[in-house]
């Protein structure tokens, strides 16, 4: 008895090849954010921002309700382009242009779409960088994040063809008057600066400052996987370890999002009350992270300024360096261009602060 032939019900997802400039691709699948969602994020990773913690620390300075922590928005339009985009990458590579544009709450429900703006193949040629500009929406259409990552792909084919290399001209910073739009209105005598666990406003502090997080926390496979199912992040490097074994690590590649995350719950200690991120400018994954490394990080103030036309906060613009098996209490950056052995993260970024 012959077999039945019958058209391919299942996806290998895009190699580099498959992709063309100017190209535009509508995600699956809807997803509602859920209180549950916001638990599991806190467990993860350990986020203490009073705003995102607590119902009546929000109500208080007249949130509706405590809206969604920043980055699990980003990390969930994301994981919906990951399918489409990069189910097939080598590495996620860095983001820039990214604005938090309206606040999310439980119970909204989020969408995304992303158009290529770039293509470039490597001088290997077994693969290539793909360029997209990814946006975010609720359940009413508002736009909730905008972005622009991109991601190293492999080619289906080595020997294939590939397209004239565009690589888009990206902002360096995102200008201040840019920023606000997903911080409503804030009652600022409401705000409870010593239940928020710090006295320091957004005046306190002044470019050039420098800010040790001090602690450290030792990442596991088990969470890792956790956190990119929570997002339905598909791609195969978190999680296929009968494929990773054969790659060039041998193992599997935790999630660079997860990388930030805990690099942003770290910051609390020293930035407690820079409880909402406005904007990320730039984001580099400089090195691997692995099962069982420890993360550590430091801020430093890169810039202060005031938000046009409000009173009541006012926005740091803050670079991260998170680091593995390395504290930081010396501050490890650079050495000329050069990365300094154990960074891993460099996250440009602006955060706004009660006045």
């Amino acid at each position: 008895m012959n077999p039945i032939v019958t058209k391919a019900k299942t996806s290998a997802g895009n190699f580099f090849e498959d992709f063309k400039l100017g190209q535009v691709i509508h995600h699956a699948t809807p997803r509602t954010i859920t209180v549950g969602d916001v638990s599991l994020y806190s467990a993860l990773y350990g986020t203490r921002f009073a705003v995102q913690s607590a119902e009546s620390f929000a109500r208080a300075i007249d949130y509706p309700q405590s809206p969604v922590d920043d980055l699990l928005v980003f990390h969930v339009v994301f994981g919906k382009t990951v399918p489409d985009i990069s189910l097939n990458a080598v590495a996620n590579l860095g983001y820039a242009a990214c604005r938090f544009l309206s606040p999310v709450y439980p119970g909204d429900t989020l969408t995304a779409v992303s158009e290529v703006i770039g293509l470039r193949e490597n001088a290997n040629r077994t693969s290539g960088v793909v360029y997209v500009r990814s946006t975010g929406f609720n359940q009413h259409g508002v736009e909730v994040l905008d972005y622009v990552r991109w991601v190293m792909v492999r080619k289906r084919n080595e020997h294939g063809g590939a397209p004239e290399p565009v690589v888009p001209k990206l902002p360096s910073a995102i200008s201040a008057d840019q920023l606000g739009k997903g911080l409503p209105p804030l009652h600022v005598r409401e705000y409870n600066f010593r239940l928020a666990g710090s006295e320091h406003r957004f005046d306190d502090y002044a470019p050039g400052e420098r800010i040790d997080h001090v602690d450290g926390m030792t990442v596991e496979d088990a969470e890792q996987q956790i956190a990119t199912r929570l997002y339905q992040n598909t791609a195969k490097v978190h999680f296929n370890h009968f494929a990773q074994k054969s790659d060039r690590f041998g193992k599997r590649l935790i999630y660079g999002g997860h990388v930030i995350s805990l690099a942003r719950a770290l910051s609390f200690n020293g930035l407690a009350n820079a409880f909402h991120v406005a904007a990320i400018n730039g984001g580099r994954h400089v090195a691997p992270l692995f099962a069982g490394d420890t993360v550590f990080a430091w801020t430093e103030v890169l810039d202060a300024q005031p938000l046009p036309g409000r009173s009541d906060a006012g926005a740091l613009r803050l670079r991260t360096i998170a680091t593995k098996d390395r504290p930081c209490a010396d501050h490890p950056y650079k050495n000329g261009d050069e990365y300094e052995p154990g960074v891993i993260l460099d996250l440009d970024y602006w955060a706004l602060m009660p006045r």
